[in-house]
């Protein structure tokens, strides 16, 4: 009996293993800085606050409106979109506004952490609400978390150059 469990485990981690591989190959190449597990993990997390504190702006059209506008922000783009001329502009664009930019390896998980069931090629990440105000302990527990990923992000780009 308890080999058959373990087979199933062991077939079961197989599987995981593959939808990983596939996942990476996905990856297009341009994809730099791509953040790490680690660095992932606190990204979507940030990014779930900001979606929850309407802080967050999803999607190329309304990142790039919100570039243009002057917002600030942390932007997070997924690595895994075809064709990769849909998002080619933006990290230009963020580094023209002094914008740090990450990107993250699906854009399921990117649309799941911002509380969207569409796939999104990319989320800016406001440090404050565009309409309205937050309250003050939320909007320091949000810029807490932004300027630690922003560190990270920071010195995920420099090791890169």
């Amino acid at each position: 009996m308890g080999s058959d469990s373990e087979a199933e485990k062991s077939q079961q981690k197989e599987k995981e293993k593959e939808k990983l591989r596939k996942k990476m190959l996905a990856i297009a190449p341009i994809a730099k800085p791509l953040a790490g597990k680690k660095l992932s993990k606190k990204t979507f997390k940030l990014v779930r606050k900001a979606a929850e504190h309407k802080c967050l702006k999803r999607g190329v059209k309304e990142v790039v409106k919100s570039i243009r506008r002057g917002h600030k922000g942390l932007c997070v783009i997924a690595g895994n979109i075809s064709p990769i001329d849909v998002i080619t502009h933006v990290p230009i664009l963020c580094e023209e506004a002094e914008i740090p930019y990450v990107y993250v390896s699906s854009k399921e998980d990117l649309a799941t952490a911002g509380a969207t069931k569409r796939p999104t090629c990319c989320v800016l990440v406001l440090t404050k609400p565009t309409k309205g105000e937050l309250a003050p302990e939320e909007q320091e527990k949000i810029k807490a978390d932004y300027s630690q990923i922003v560190s990270d992000v920071s010195e995920l780009t420099s090791s890169l150059f």
